[in-house]
């Protein structure tokens, strides 16, 4: 069974959605969104972890075209952020666009036709001239490699999948990973569990978080004089492109925030023993900064450990450290966070002369301006390699991409081409320069292994400069940079 469309979009998410209201708002109308899960809204529908929020302000976190005056809080819960997503959805009529419970398993281009057929686990195939898939850098989970993990007989949580008819009261839980997720997970459980012991391979510098509830007056304010909520969103950016010179220009004003993050953790944990296993040895900035109040609070508890010995394995009744010591539990959470650097389609990709996408990213991810793969005509990527941030909000990057899509789709409908491709010289062009800016970062520079980064080393997540920069640059479609294949 087929359908045919003039754009297939792939994830509902922030990206996927964004996409769709600009084909809208272009008097585009035929097209089609496939969403694996059973409702939109991508990581804000996977993460809903207890404790889960963003660490982006709400009022920057949310598209520049459909401000929200009524957010609670500084940094929107997930729940909230679900409900905004579905709410735009709504007020732009998308639901009848989605195909939920379809999941993509191949995406094949014919150069004969210049279409994309895209097949589905459903056994429905979709025809289509141009493909953006927005299935994101944060949709694949990262399972530990522990020697063991499939024989636990307890209960296994990773953050993304977390079963909420699983009642944690009174159990003992191990949580292995003291990344963003984990920050959240641990205080939120806590106080409800038995005992916590938490496996910390690396501490994450971390910040207090400015967070607090938006009063009923200045949401007030939001909604009745719009204008103030644009000047706070315009200061929110401006403090965020500000953090910007430390991660990418001048890593020595990062010393100041490292500064600031061991004087809270003194202030936050007053036994000596458990500060040092949660001071971090690498330069701030190198990994995700992370911001939070009360997870330092919850590793005070007398019911949580903070254990800093390597997992040797884990076995039928709990995890076995490195120091011979056995720690029986009745539920893991693996807050082991995503594969993003090793960013390898999640479906079979293949384009020109059936090359394979993951065969092209055999050593990382490359992408002109994260959004077209040379040899892979009009297939766009929305959060594509390098167009990760560590500074400021994705939505920021996500509507720059939309835009230069938006164009692109102008230019080849205006010169009546059958498909347009980047030309390889142009990607490789790019690239070369991304990895040279990349080069002298904090990312690069600081001595740490994240996640940024691909087993080799090479950056293939991180824009290596301000948003504005990126915005510029995806302004206009630049036909000299592209292969135009007439119809």
């Amino acid at each position: 069974m087929n359908s045919t469309y003039d754009q297939i979009i792939i994830g509902a998410g922030f990206a996927g959605l964004c996409a769709a209201i600009n084909l809208k708002k272009a008097g585009e109308n035929n097209f089609v969104i496939l969403e694996r899960n059973d409702s939109i809204g991508g990581t804000w529908y996977d993460n809903h972890y207890p404790g889960a929020a963003c660490d982006v302000e709400s009022h920057l976190y949310s598209y520049s075209f459909e401000p929200n005056p009524h957010w609670s809080r500084q940094f929107g819960p997930q729940e909230e952020i679900l409900k905004y997503m579905e709410h735009c959805a709504e007020k732009y009529d998308l639901q009848k666009h989605v195909q939920l419970n379809t999941n993509v398993t191949r995406a094949i281009f014919d150069e004969t036709s210049g279409t994309w057929t895209v097949s589905t686990a459903t056994g429905k195939s979709y025809t289509g001239k141009v493909v953006v898939s927005c299935s994101g850098g944060l949709s694949q989970p990262s399972f530990p490699d522990i020697k063991g993990l499939n024989t636990f007989q307890g209960k296994v949580f990773h953050s993304a999948m977390w079963d909420r008819t699983y009642d944690l009261t009174n159990k003992t839980v191990g949580v292995i990973g003291t990344g963003a997720s984990a920050i959240q997970i641990v205080p939120a459980i806590a106080g409800q569990v038995k005992q916590l012991h938490l496996f910390q391979r690396t501490p994450p510098w971390i910040l207090p978080k400015p967070d607090k509830d938006i009063s009923a007056l200045r949401q007030w304010f939001y909604t009745n004089l719009p204008f103030t909520q644009r000047l706070h969103r315009k200061r929110l950016y401006w403090q965020h492109e500000i953090m910007a010179v430390g991660f990418i220009k001048n890593p020595k004003i990062l010393k100041l925030f490292s500064k600031l993050a061991l004087r809270f953790l003194k202030q936050s944990v007053p036994d000596e023993a458990l500060r040092k296993k949660l001071t971090p040895n690498y330069v701030m900035g190198c990994k995700r900064v992370l911001i939070t109040n009360d997870y330092f609070p919850a590793l005070n508890r007398t019911n949580v450990e903070v254990v800093t010995e390597p997992i040797a394995a884990i076995n039928a009744s709990g995890i076995l450290t490195g120091d011979g010591i056995q720690r029986n539990v009745d539920a893991l959470v693996l807050a082991t966070g995503f594969q993003a650097a090793e960013e390898v389609s999640r479906f079979e990709v293949k384009g020109r002369n059936g090359i394979d996408l993951n065969e092209a990213w055999r050593n990382g991810a490359e992408a002109y301006l994260g959004t077209s793969v040379a040899g892979f005509p009009n297939m766009f990527l929305v959060v594509g390699p390098n167009t990760g941030l560590g500074h400021s909000s994705m939505i920021l990057m996500i509507e720059a991409q939309v835009k230069l899509i938006m164009e692109s789709l102008k230019a080849m409908k205006l010169s009546k081409a059958k498909f347009i491709d980047v030309k390889k010289s142009a990607q490789q062009e790019y690239n070369r320069e991304i990895q040279e800016k990349l080069s002298g970062t904090v990312w690069q520079t600081g001595g740490c292994a994240s996640w940024y980064q691909t087993k080799s080393g090479k950056n293939v997540t991180l824009w290596p400069g301000f948003t504005f920069s990126f915005m510029k640059r995806t302004e206009k479609f630049e036909p000299e940079k592209y292969e135009m294949v007439p119809s």
